[in-house]
């Protein structure tokens, strides 16, 4: 399916305006996730409350504003359930980088050669999740439990930008890294999948409708942190950048509550 903009950012403008555009590149290379007030970056507001329209409602007019600071690409009313695959790389060990595929419209029982047309966009996330909360069993139960360890607030971040799967093309030549603190700890091909995202998009709507603004987080390769001797766990202070060819740089910060 064909959004009407090819990359989404939300953001704030200098005026101080929370917006959505579509952000003028400086260059073809540029790396939206680098944004900041320094970069003067432009975007042409999109106008229309429905992200995923293809009706003609929603459209990106000539208006230009400068971005002065980048938000999380996705509202809370865009997303309409998250889900998170596991284990899903043949040499998966354990961080979390992830692709994120963005369904523009409901789906249920799906061809498998029709799923990636239920696609509005792909992006970058970051699936924390807390490890005690996975694997003490007086915490996680004898037969462990994850989805209680990977939702609290700020988890899952997604960026830097929705990027249209047409300006992406084969998404299984996409390079993801995972760098903490400007080490790579993660470096593996999209190719490694061994439920590829045609195949994820099909099995998850069997019977269950996949609404629109579902998010789909695609699994993670190896090189977490608990895979490493000894496991390096996330400390405050830390910076966390989830790098995928063609997307950009998804950076968080770590801070404790």
């Amino acid at each position: 399916m064909l959004v009407p903009w090819n990359r989404l950012i939300r953001f704030v403008a200098t005026d101080g305006q929370v917006l959505r555009g579509e952000p003028i590149l400086p260059h073809p290379d540029f790396d939206l996730g680098q944004t900041d007030e320094k970069t003067k970056l432009q975007a042409r507001v999109i106008i229309g409350n429905d992200i995923y329209d293809t009706t003609g409602k929603t459209r990106v007019p000539d208006e230009v504003v400068t971005v002065r600071k980048l938000l999380g690409p996705l509202e809370r009313n865009d997303v309409d359930i998250l889900r998170c695959v596991g284990l899903n790389y043949a040499k998966h060990t354990d961080y979390e980088g992830e692709l994120v595929l963005i369904i523009g419209r409901d789906a249920k029982d799906v061809k498998l050669e029709d799923a990636l047309d239920y696609v509005a966009a792909y992006t970058a996330g970051n699936d924390i999740s807390s490890r005690k909360l996975q694997r003490d069993p007086k915490l996680a139960g004898g037969v462990p439990q994850w989805g209680f360890s990977k939702g609290f607030d700020t988890f899952a971040p997604l960026g830097p930008a929705l990027v249209r799967p047409d300006l992406i093309g084969d998404y299984r030549e996409l390079l993801l890294q995972t760098m903490i603190d400007g080490d790579t700890r993660q470096k593996e091909s999209l190719s490694d999948l061994l439920f590829d995202c045609s195949y994820l998009i099909h099995y998850l709507s069997q019977g269950t409708t996949l609404r629109k603004g579902s998010v789909i987080m695609t699994g993670t390769p190896g090189g977490v942190g608990a895979s490493l001797k000894p496991p390096r766990y996330l400390v405050p202070g830390t910076t966390m950048e989830v790098v995928i060819s063609k997307i950009g740089t998804l950076k968080n910060g770590v801070e404790f509550a």
